[in-house]
């Protein structure tokens, strides 16, 4: 039998994480959609507390609960760590509101990166900074290998150049994990990551982009212009590994695509819970206990959206469990990203659908949610590279064989 309840230790903290998302960010989700690029100053209140959750384990997913999620593990063997917390979190404050999540202070995707590939010295250093992930180049978007930013070692320090782009935190950042080549001819493995300090000469933002949703993060392009960092600023081992190629940064992936479908899971359910309202209110009832084809058309059709945000909720847990327990998790990962982030665009546009002139109306928030949905099937990799990825993995072909 699989036991499913979640331990009370994440029950807590996942409750903390609603109480944010009810109390501050849902009365203020529609004052930012509207006021793009204003920054939330609610959030500095939350900067104390997210350090605090940080520090007892109980965080999203920054640097610092990598590193405490990996001692627990090491020493009580498997266990629902870091990771899973993070997830139980996200998916609690995305109810509430997808862009002032991606907003909160030192919760940046890079702090995933850091978590995944630093050295036990750089957690301690850039375990408490604000880090932003810097990967997309105007020449390329899911193909991650095509990184054409360089980084070239110059006595002690990095020298970085080239452009980044859709940079999601780009400008509220500390910090920035930067991927760049340091040996173009040894194409996809000399490709690593660089933490780059929102002081360093020659980084600058050179706009921040008006986006379809999520208006209440920034998300800006960022140039590099012999960009000079310190030498142990790169991630992990500077050495260029033709055998492992570039798996050491695509760890990345494997913690941060759980989060995203955890993303859509939370921005899912509380479309489904506003949605249940409306058609209760329009008399439309939804019972568990007749078949979903002897319902009215509207309640069959709920029936079947809660369905499938339940599979997408059921394979974030489990393609988190398995990062926790440093269980290989590239399959399961891309497979929850791609169920969740088709579900979550799904179930808002057809709440919309169903919920007529008054879901397309401002007044609720479900087009707002159906906007800041889409980003989800897209970044982190797209709908299409994940259903890549997974057919590879089942089928048991390489990048090389299967295009």
């Amino acid at each position: 039998m699989i036991n499913l309840e979640l331990p009370k230790k994440l029950k807590a903290s996942a409750n903390q994480a609603h109480q944010v998302a009810a109390q501050i960010f849902r009365p203020i989700s529609r004052k930012y959609d509207l006021a793009e690029h204003e920054y939330p100053v609610e959030l500095d209140t939350m900067a104390a507390m997210v350090e605090g959750l940080n520090d007892s384990g109980q965080g999203t997913a920054g640097a610092t609960l990598g590193r405490d999620a990996k001692a627990k593990t090491e020493a009580f063997g498997n266990l629902n760590g870091g990771n899973m917390a993070g997830l139980l979190n996200v998916i609690e404050t995305c109810w509430g509101d997808v862009g002032l999540t991606l907003s909160i202070p030192y919760q940046g995707l890079g702090n995933s990166a850091i978590a995944a590939v630093a050295t036990d010295e750089q957690l301690e250093r850039f375990g408490k900074v604000w880090a932003s992930m810097a990967i997309t180049e105007p020449g390329f978007g899911s193909d991650s290998a095509a990184v054409t930013t360089t980084a070239v070692l110059d006595g002690d320090e990095w020298v970085l150049n080239g452009e980044k782009i859709f940079v999601t935190a780009g400008e509220r950042s500390t910090h920035v994990v930067v991927w760049a080549t340091v040996d173009k001819s040894q194409g996809r493995a000399a490709i690593k990551s660089f933490v780059v300090p929102r002081e360093a000469p020659g980084l600058s933002v050179a706009r921040l982009e008006h986006k379809l949703g999520i208006k209440a993060s920034d998300t800006a392009v960022l140039l590099l212009d012999n960009c000079r960092i310190p030498k142990d600023n790169i991630l992990g081992s500077p050495e260029v590994n033709a055998e492992k190629g570039f798996a050491g940064v695509m760890q990345t992936f494997d913690n941060t695509r759980p989060i995203v479908a955890g993303m859509a899971v939370g921005l899912g359910r509380a479309v489904l819970e506003e949605l249940r309202v409306i058609l209760k209110d329009a008399g439309v009832e939804v019972s568990y206990d007749v078949p979903a084809n002897n319902q009215h058309a509207a309640a069959a059709e709920f029936l079947a959206l809660e369905a499938d945000w339940e599979a997408a909720y059921l394979l974030a847990l489990r393609a988190t469990w398995m990062a926790d327990n440093k269980k290989p998790n590239s399959l399961e990962a891309s497979i929850s990203k791609a169920k969740a982030g088709r579900t979550g665009t799904a179930v808002s546009l057809k709440a919309v659908e169903l919920a007529g002139t008054y879901g397309y109306s401002e007044r609720p928030l479900l087009e707002k949610w159906s906007r800041d949905s889409k980003i989800l099937d897209i970044f982190e990799g797209t709908q299409q590279i994940q259903q890549l990825i997974v057919a590879r993995r089942v089928l048991g072909k390489s990048s090389a064989e299967l295009k």
